[in-house]
């Protein structure tokens, strides 16, 4: 790349940062938030319909287990392979493959015959859906000003986090019945693929990310794409000047694991492999923790369709705070709400304790999973942003394709409340780690941001 282009990829950090919220960023949130919608509402559909799909088929043991993790599994491919992709060709192809793989394969899966192609079906939805979350956290980072990056990317995650109640409103209100034919059950997944199919189409009016173009030496296409955000800006102070840096190049994955970045993949790294345990090890194992608790499967659809609210309304919650406080105190102090809440809900008894504690862990969850969606956006290059996001994301996807092997085991053998221990002790190490390791990120650009990798006291 030439110094031209890269000054050209200088000035378009600095024009993207002076930038009002324009009608064309709210349209990237909205359209960005529809496919977040689907992700979610398919992360969480195997765990409300795990009891269902056991009577369904008569799947026990590993065969349950499988149902559980084979999304995951094939999500853990996807967001090593796509995120890269993400980096290499763009962000936009990137989106339309995604959804596209997962669409397809979802509606494939309404009409599986049997477990086994149910279980392969779902594998390859996961492969297309693995890389949403962190492409999606990577996009709206590059698009967004630094000033209103965390309230934006919120704003989309709060409406991503409809899917999931709906997931489980919908799996109590259709699973009971039949229509046109197919059972309700198979509803759920052709619903999740024609949405997916509608998002698509409604993505194809995104621009690419202009930081992207101009990292790949494509200065004018960027320099294009900024123009359209700012005719509709109105009036503009002049950008910040801009340093004279090294060009920016093409990144390979091992320089993750090199001086400036190695630090802050060690702690995503750490991070994802453990939160997984705390996030989706309730929103997918509670139908079967209140099976434990003597619940039967209309009670306990229920109960996880009430408690499944708080998640867009933690999200919702999550908006007016994430600009005001640092990402990492948020993500720490959310974190060990979620221990105190966990371990009571393991513990407790009664309708009314389990419906109100499951409710507020899961508000609670999502003021976590809205700060470390946005942190994990943020940490690195415009070169390794979705690769640095999706091959952390990959590693909480492989987690969570085990989980069910490690913690049904021990809800049969000790109940829950072991399992909310063990969810603790996760969650616990979680913390640690961020607060540790963790830089601050709140307000910065992330040309700053990037600029100062290196030991957390330096930061």
């Amino acid at each position: 790349m030439t110094s031209t282009s890269h000054s050209t990829a200088a000035e378009i950090h600095a024009r993207m940062d002076r930038l009002p919220i324009t009608p064309r960023h709210r349209f990237a949130v909205v359209a960005v938030g529809i496919g977040m919608f689907f992700d979610l509402y398919e992360v969480f559909l195997a765990g409300t319909l795990a009891t269902v799909l056991g009577k369904e088929f008569g799947v026990t043991g590993t065969a349950q287990k499988l149902v559980l993790a084979s999304a995951f599994i094939g999500a853990f491919l996807g967001a090593i392979t796509l995120s890269r992709l993400a980096d290499r060709l763009g962000r936009r192809r990137a989106f339309f493959l995604t959804l596209g793989i997962y669409s397809v394969f979802s509606v494939l899966a309404a009409f599986s015959p049997n477990v086994e192609l149910l279980i392969l079906f779902r594998f390859l939805a996961g492969v297309g859906i693995g890389a949403e979350l962190p492409l999606c956290d990577a996009y709206l980072s590059d698009l967004l000003p630094a000033r209103k990056r965390g309230r934006m990317i919120a704003w989309a995650y709060t409406l991503g986090f409809c899917g999931v109640p709906v997931a489980g409103l919908l799996a109590r209100v259709i699973t009971p019945h039949t229509f046109l034919g197919l059972e309700g059950w198979r509803w759920m997944f052709l619903l999740g693929g024609i949405g997916a199919i509608l998002c698509w189409a409604m993505r194809r009016g995104l621009p690419e990310s202009p930081r992207w173009l101009a990292s790949v030496g494509r200065g004018e296409e960027a320099d294009a794409v900024v123009r359209t955000f700012e005719a509709q800006a109105g009036a503009l102070a002049p950008p910040e000047p801009v340093a004279d840096t090294a060009p920016p190049k093409r990144e390979p994955v091992r320089a993750l694991f090199r001086a400036p970045w190695r630090t802050r993949t060690i702690m995503l790294w750490i991070f994802q492999l453990f939160q997984t345990f705390g996030y989706y090890g309730f929103g997918t194992l509670v139908p079967l923790v209140l099976a434990a608790k003597g619940y039967d499967v209309v009670q306990g659809l229920t109960f996880t369709a009430l408690s499944f609210l708080g998640y867009p309304i933690g999200s919702a919650l999550s908006i007016p705070l994430i600009e005001r406080f640092e990402r990492k105190t948020m993500i720490v102090g959310a974190a060990l709400g979620m221990i105190v809440l966990g371990l009571a809900f393991g513990y407790s008894s009664s309708a009314v304790a389990i419906v109100l504690l499951g409710f507020g862990y899961t508000v609670v969850s999502n003021l976590f999973s809205n700060g470390f969606h946005v942190y994990s956006g943020e940490l690195f290059p415009t070169t390794l942003r979705a690769t640095g996001a999706g091959s952390a994301y990959s590693l909480s996807r492989l987690a969570t394709a085990v989980m069910p092997f490690l913690l049904v085991p021990l809800l049969d053998s000790a109940g829950p409340t072991a399992v909310f221990a063990a969810i603790a002790g996760a969650m616990l190490i979680v913390a640690v780690d961020v607060a540790v390791l963790g830089p601050r990120t709140t307000g910065r650009s992330l040309a700053d941001i990037s600029s100062t990798a290196g030991p957390p006291a330096a930061r």
